[in-house]
C-alpha cells in the first residue's frame, strides 16, 4: 500500500498535469483565433486599438516583455534584514493563513480579501513569469495563481514617475543571490494598490506608502525570504 507522502505527491503531480494542460489549452484556444478570417480578424484589431486608446490593457493576452533597453541606476544593498529594511523604507510587512479554498480553480473574476493579494481562489492559467511594464496587466486571477508556485510579484502604481518604474525593472533584473535574472519574479502594476510599490507571495504581503531609495532593500529582502516558499513547486521559467 503506499505511504501518505506517496500519495501526497500522486495528488501533487496530478495537480501539476491538471495545471499544465489547462496552460496548454488556453495556447490552443489563442492560435485558433489567429485562423479567423479576415474580416473578424480586422475588426478584433480595430477593437484593441481602440482599447488601447481608451486607456484599456489587463487582457488574457498580455505578455512580459523582454529585458529592458535602458535601465535606471539604483542604489546597491545596504542590509540583508527583512525586518529592519520594511521599517527603513516605512514599509508593512503582514502575514496571512490560507484557507481551504485558497487554491481552488475558478473562471471569471474573484474579490479578494488582501490588496494586493497573496492567495486565494485563482484561474487554472497562470501569468508567465517577467517583466510586464508597458505592457499591461494580466487578470488579477492569474497573476495569483503564480504565488501558489513560489513566485514573488513586485507591484506598482502606475503614476509612479517613468524613472522610478525603471528603477523597479533595474532591481527585477539584479542578480538575486546568484539565481537567473528575473527568478521566479512578476513585475506588473496595479492601479488599485494602496501604496506606491508593494510585493506579495504565498501568504506574504509588503505595502511601501511611498517611493524611495530604501524601498529597493524591501524588496530585495522580501523576495529573497519568500521566493520559492509557495506549496507547489515549478521550474523557472513557468
Amino acid at each position: 500500500m503506499s505511504s501518505r507522502k506517496e500519495q501526497k505527491e500522486k495528488l501533487r503531480e496530478e495537480r501539476l498535469a491538471r495545471e499544465a494542460a489547462a496552460q496548454a489549452a488556453e495556447r490552443r484556444r489563442r492560435m485558433m483565433g489567429f485562423g479567423v478570417g479576415g474580416a473578424l480578424a480586422a475588426a478584433a484589431i480595430a477593437a484593441v486599438v481602440v482599447a488601447i486608446a481608451a486607456g484599456g490593457g489587463g487582457g488574457d493576452d498580455n505578455k512580459p516583455k523582454g529585458a529592458p533597453a535602458n535601465t535606471v541606476p539604483i542604489p546597491a544593498q545596504q542590509t540583508t534584514n527583512l525586518d529592519a529594511a520594511a521599517k527603513a523604507a516605512g514599509c508593512t510587512l503582514r502575514s496571512f493563513t490560507p484557507g481551504p479554498n485558497d487554491r481552488q480553480h475558478v473562471e471569471g473574476t474573484v474579490q479578494y480579501k488582501q490588496n494586493p493579494p497573496v492567495f486565494g481562489p485563482h484561474n487554472p492559467v497562470w501569468a508567465s513569469d517577467g517583466d510586464y511594464v508597458g505592457q499591461g496587466a494580466p487578470p488579477t486571477e492569474k497573476l495569483v495563481h503564480p504565488l501558489e508556485h513560489g513566485r514573488v510579484v513586485i507591484w506598482y502604481k502606475p503614476t509612479l514617475p517613468a524613472r522610478e518604474i525603471s528603477q523597479l525593472e533595474t532591481l527585477f533584473s539584479e542578480p538575486m543571490e546568484g539565481k537567473p535574472e528575473g527568478y521566479k519574479q512578476i513585475l506588473v502594476e496595479r492601479p488599485s494598490l494602496p501604496g506606491a510599490v508593494a510585493a506579495s507571495a504565498w501568504g506574504q504581503q509588503l505595502v511601501c506608502p511611498k517611493f524611495d531609495d530604501k524601498v529597493f532593500d524591501a524588496i530585495r529582502t522580501f523576495r529573497v525570504a519568500y521566493v520559492d516558499k509557495g506549496p507547489e513547486s515549478v521550474p523557472f521559467p513557468e
